[in-house]
């Protein structure tokens, strides 16, 4: 078996109160504690300071965190996928794909719940384990961990809402209706999270092989600078990129393919990424694989998130990445089948190959043993050639965008060359243009066309009506608001 985070450990205690979001909480109160344990009683020594942290690792893998809403407000939302499987299924997803959700949309209301439930988990630890009586290196760590998982939370839910409740603990009864406050302001509490588990968190090599999959100093630098670029700060976010590739935990793995198959989980490449464990009963897994996986022959999926023709067409000539990334009607798989797709999905059928599985899990389990990753070191190589390009650095910047193109060649040097040019407009578009291939269908791209200003112009052109002012965020939950009472407001043009 894969060596993993145990993210089988139940806790017991803050299970019972995730049920609901932050702003609903009046269900919950009433229940009995299942086998008598609650927060309040819960924290008392060192193991069980570590299964609730642990709860937060198991949180990644729910349904509402990054599986079928993620898809959606991510890839599907962007040029690079179609909603995919049939008609009618899941139409809410198709509304996500057309810019024409509501704020009653599922995918806005999972994520909203999915997220916050993981700031609720993570608050409990940062409350309760500093009054642990245990190893205060553990300690230091372990808060790291959390405060590393609430800045991911939050960094997550300012991109999709903006403006939110800053949530920094457990809240009694009557704090429960929480206004939000500026997206500045929840920006500097996550720049504050990732920069105290950065200074309190190990290197990647310092874990044990058991224990790889828990947050690291270097990712929590890597976050810090992706967060620096999303506010434009360019310097900052090249000064954190810098450290991370200087200090040398990270390399790219040769084999571009092979960072999505079981191989690479982990890899040389893993900044972070969320580990799962298939187990017989379930538990221990994700349907990340499953609702994306292959509709009709072999059938180990649901179909969703199916590659677009944009992004078809995005590629090079002969750039690999092409055939690791997508899946297509008559490829034969690696393990010998041929793909032909429902034929009710209609032309064109596509899947993510980054996605792919050649198993299919029980339905319902989310059983899916393969891990979901988050942050490569692609990724930052080309965040320092971006804000290598804007701070006026075109030579650096270069070395880092091309170093990504020469792995991706696979020693094919007739192919993808070099990127030459030192003009900044010129090459901020080349880097934009590499990021698109580089990460596709790994859930970068919306997010990316917003901040880099070009959403309405490159939905115009798929002939899909992105309007500013509005399309930057999605709604909140109309749910969230009524249950308020008012304290919390709707987004413009919603």
């Amino acid at each position: 078996m894969k060596n993993k985070i145990n993210h089988k450990i139940a806790v017991i205690g803050l299970g019972i109160l995730m049920s609901v979001g932050i702003v609903s909480c009046e269900d919950y109160l009433e229940k009995a504690p299942l086998g008598q344990l609650t927060s309040e009683n819960f924290f008392k020594d060192e193991l069980q300071a570590t299964q609730a942290v642990n709860a937060i690792y198991s949180h990644l893998r729910n349904f509402n965190v990054h599986v079928f809403s993620y898809i959606g407000i991510t890839d599907i939302a962007s040029d690079d996928a179609d909603k995919g499987s049939v008609p009618g299924d899941a139409g809410f997803l198709q509304d996500i794909n057309d810019f024409t959700f509501d704020a009653n949309n599922t995918a806005v209301n999972g994520i909203w719940s999915g997220y916050f439930q993981g700031v609720f988990r993570a608050n409990q630890v940062i409350e309760n384990v500093p009054e642990i009586d245990m190893d205060e290196e553990l300690k230091s760590r372990l808060i790291g961990e959390a405060r590393f998982l609430r800045a991911y939370f939050y960094f997550f839910l300012v991109r999709t809402y903006g403006d939110l409740p800053l949530i920094d603990r457990p809240l009694n009864p009557d704090e429960y209706s929480q206004a939000r406050v500026s997206k500045e302001e929840i920006y500097e509490f996550i720049e504050e999270d990732f920069r105290f588990a950065a200074a309190n968190l190990p290197e990647k090599s310092e874990y044990p092989a058991s224990e790889l999959g828990r947050a690291t100093s270097g990712a929590a630098k890597s976050f810090l600078a992706k967060v620096h670029l999303f506010q434009n700060e360019y310097q900052e976010a090249y000064d954190l990129a810098q450290e991370v590739i200087a200090s040398g935990e990270y390399e790219l793995y040769p084999d571009y393919e092979g960072i999505f198959r079981r191989e690479g989980e982990h890899s040389s490449e893993s900044i972070f990424e969320v580990s799962t464990v298939a187990l017989e009963a379930g538990g221990g897994g994700s349907q990340f694989n499953e609702v994306q996986g292959i509709r009709g022959n072999p059938n180990n999926g649901w179909g969703f998130n199916g590659p677009s023709d944009d992004l078809m067409a995005a590629y090079e000539e002969n750039d690999p990445r092409l055939a690791a990334t997508i899946i297509n009607e008559g490829d034969t798989l690696p393990s010998g089948e041929v793909v032909m797709p429902d034929p009710n999905m209609g032309e064109n059928a596509r899947f993510s190959r980054k996605a792919w599985l050649p198993e299919r899990p029980p339905s319902g389990f989310g059983n899916s043993g393969a891990n979901i990753r988050l942050f490569r070191y692609a990724d930052l190589l080309l965040i320092a050639a971006e804000a290598a390009n804007e701070i006026g650095n075109p030579s650096q910047a270069l070395e880092y965008v091309n170093m990504v193109r020469e792995r991706a060649r696979q020693g094919n040097e007739d192919i993808l060359p070099d990127v030459a040019t030192t003009d900044q407009a010129d090459l901020r578009m080349a880097i934009y243009q590499e990021r698109r291939v580089e990460l596709a269908m790994e859930q970068h791209r919306y997010f990316d066309l917003v901040r880099q200003g070009r959403a309405q112009e490159v939905f115009a052109e798929l002939g899909i009506t992105w309007t500013p002012g509005k399309h930057e965020v999605y709604p909140v939950p109309q749910s969230e608001i009524d249950i308020s009472g008012g304290s919390i407001t709707q987004n413009p043009g919603y």
